[in-house]
């Protein structure tokens, strides 16, 4: 089981109980996709910022200097398959960055912020994208995840 703690830092994100009715499930989806299960209640932080925040954690972690729509900061690093740490980390999410990628891409914005939350997820677990066959690997699992939850495929 995953305690999710969810903070609505600053941006415009819906309620709450919105947020976590939307993140239960998806990162239900992860662990079914991956077959992961806790040997205890693990722990997930969420943080629902906007870009001015996401910019100064992107710069000062990353030497990025600019918004992006999710950053991923794992408790303890782990490896595919690696069984659950009892802290997973924080996933922290952009609402401008979101918001207008979701326009951009002409996708409604509860499939984009599911979509990032699976990234997010994924990195904690041990995955990247930094060759094209990680990149591949991790794209082929938002794939699955995101279509058992009826989200169409995002890089279609």
């Amino acid at each position: 089981m995953i305690n999710i703690d969810i903070a609505i830092e600053a941006g415009a994100w819906p309620a709450e109980d919105e947020l976590s009715a939307l993140a239960a499930p998806t990162v239900d989806a992860v662990l079914v996709e991956l077959d992961l299960k806790a040997a205890n209640t693990a722990e997930l932080s969420l943080l629902f910022t906007d870009d001015a925040h996401i910019a100064e954690l992107n710069r000062g972690w990353r030497g990025k200097d600019k918004a992006t729509n999710v950053l991923s900061f794992p408790a303890f690093e782990i490896a595919p398959g690696d069984p659950l740490p009892a802290m997973l980390g924080d996933i922290v999410l952009a609402f401008e960055t979101i918001s207008s990628e979701a326009v951009l891409e002409e996708k409604p914005f509860e499939h984009h912020l599911r979509h990032l939350i699976v990234h997010g997820m994924l990195h904690l677990l041990g995955y990247d994208h930094e060759t094209d066959e990680e990149a591949e690997e991790m794209e082929a699992l938002e794939r699955r995840i995101l279509a058992a939850l009826a989200i169409p495929d995002p890089y279609g």
